[in-house]
């Protein structure tokens, strides 16, 4: 059992930033992290992740040149650095986890996307942008 413990949610004013961090209890190699949110009324969406393997990290187009991920393998923690925030980014924020062989690398569109490939979940934080 992996246990994932999101913090850094808030209100931010519009064009403001947030860093959000996720604290796995698991130590691995072959692992997976990612980040996904859902607004009140909407689907779970894919915001972010990262490939514990080989570094590669992944993002949704709406928040590419906005949002950086990574990870500091010495803590077991995942980071969301969010600038340049908008109203349309107000939603729980969830970090997600997965284990994956330990060679696995993925490369091209779609990877990591989907929340039905992530096993683990954190309780979630909330993320209020005002206009």
């Amino acid at each position: 059992q992996v246990h994932l413990v999101e913090s850094g949610g808030g209100l931010v004013q519009a064009g403001g930033s947030l860093r959000l961090s996720c604290a796995a209890s698991a130590r691995s190699f072959s692992f997976a992290t990612g980040w996904f949110r859902q607004a009140p009324g909407k689907e779970r969406e894919f915001v972010a992740a990262i490939n514990w393997n080989d570094g590669r990290t992944y993002l949704a187009d709406s928040v590419k040149g906005r949002f950086t991920i990574s990870r500091d393998n010495a803590k077991n923690t995942m980071y969301l650095q969010m600038d340049d925030l908008n109203p349309d980014d107000t939603a729980v924020y969830y970090c997600a986890g997965k284990f994956q062989l330990p060679d696995y690398s993925c490369v091209g569109y779609g990877c990591y996307t989907g929340a039905d490939d992530f096993d683990y979940w954190g309780q979630g934080t909330q993320v209020t942008v005002s206009s």
